[in-house]
């Protein structure tokens, strides 16, 4: 079995961000997802993120730790939420990231840990 990050990717520009009234059937329909991977044994991990705007950037600078307030990368694009799977191999983490893109009609990078 091996690890793979499913990482979901959203839009941040205002016109792309669903209502609650849209979002709450994907959130819905990815709680199901999520209770059909636990049943088969393949959900590790998984939860979606605040937005971008609540991260924090640690760094060392010349020695000295330096904080900033937001995302590390300035985009219009985001990581929203992720999951882990432990599955057989690449086929089945893609039969899984492709079951969560069908539900957000978001993009998802599916990547093996190392």
């Amino acid at each position: 079995m091996s690890h793979y990050l499913l990482s979901m990717h959203y839009s941040t520009e205002p016109e792309n961000l669903p209502s609650s009234e849209e979002l709450a059937p994907v959130m819905e329909q990815l709680g199901r997802l999520t209770e059909e991977m636990q049943a088969k044994r393949v959900w590790v991990f998984g939860n979606g993120l605040h937005p971008a705007s609540t991260a924090t950037v640690v760094r060392v600078e010349d020695g000295d730790v330096v904080t900033t307030d937001g995302p590390y990368l300035e985009t219009k694009e985001h990581l929203g939420g992720f999951t882990i799977v432990d599955v057989d191999d690449l086929d089945a983490a893609l039969h899984w990231g492709t079951r969560i893109a069908e539900i957000t009609g978001l993009p998802i990078e599916v990547r093996p840990f190392q």
